[in-house]
């Protein structure tokens, strides 16, 4: 049985290693992934329960995120 020679069996390895390389690399970032997009959606809850919990001191409001300032915001009826 005839070979490739030990020049394209070397680049063949590497080349298959680095594709496998690669792939990993893939599956740890859509790990990372999976976890930020898990904050992302704890962050958004947390921030709608905050929220409301200044509706309920406030009333219907808009803040200015730069310095606090509160704004009265109509009731859509």
């Amino acid at each position: 049985m005839s070979k490739i020679t030990e020049e394209q069996l070397k680049k063949l390895q590497d080349l298959v290693g680095k594709s496998n390389n690669l792939q990993a690399q893939i599956g740890g970032l859509e790990v990372q992934k999976a976890a930020i997009v898990g904050e992302v959606f704890k962050n958004q809850s947390e921030l709608q329960e905050f929220q409301k919990e200044l509706e309920e001191e406030y009333g219907p409001i808009s803040v200015n995120l730069t310095d606090g300032e509160i704004s009265e915001v109509e009731e859509k009826e």
